[in-house]
C-alpha cells in the first residue's frame, strides 16, 4: 500500500514557513487561509498553522558518534534529490548540520543532513543506499 503522511504542527510566522520550504526546499504550497498553510512535501502534507511562542524540550541522541535532535522529521528521497536539496541549502545562508552517512556497509546505509525550519524544527532528508533497506534492520 502506497500511502502519503499528514503532520500538524505550529508556526511562528505562516509567511517565513512559505518562503522556506517553497523557495529554499522546493516544496508547493497546498490549500491555505490567514492561520494556516499545507506544504506539500514529496507528496506529505504538512499542515503548519500560526500558534503562539511554543516550545519542545527535546534531548539530543547520539547515533553513530554524531549528535542527532531527537525531535524531528524528514523524507526520503533518491540520492540524485537528496544531492540537488543539499547542494542548494548549502549554498544559501542557512545551517545545514550533520551531513553524514549512516550504517556504512551494513543495511540501512543512508545519506543524511539536516536543517532548521523558521520554526525550529529540525527537518532530515535521508538516502538509502538500498531503497528495500529502510525498514530493515
Amino acid at each position: 500500500m502506497e500511502a502519503s503522511f499528514h503532520m500538524s504542527l505550529p508556526c511562528y510566522s505562516i509567511t517565513e514557513t512559505q518562503k522556506f520550504y517553497v523557495e529554499h526546499i522546493g516544496a508547493k504550497v497546498g490549500r491555505t487561509a490567514k492561520t494556516w498553510i499545507d506544504i506539500n512535501l514529496f507528496g506529505h502534507q504538512l499542515t503548519f498553522i500560526k500558534a503562539e511562542k511554543f516550545n519542545f524540550h527535546s534531548p539530543n541522541y547520539v547515533f553513530e558518534g554524531k549528535i542527532l535532535p531527537s525531535f524531528h522529521f524528514g523524507v526520503i528521497v533518491d540520492v540524485k534529490a537528496w544531492g540537488e536539496i543539499y547542494a542548494k541549502l548549502s549554498k544559501l545562508n542557512l545551517d545545514v548540520v550533520t551531513q553524514a552517512t549512516f550504517l556504512k556497509d551494513k543495511a540501512g546505509e543512508h545519506l543524511s543532513f539536516f536543517i532548521t525550519d523558521p520554526n525550529d524544527y529540525m527537518l532530515e532528508f535521508k538516502s538509502f543506499k538500498e531503497a528495500k533497506d529502510i525498514f530493515k534492520s
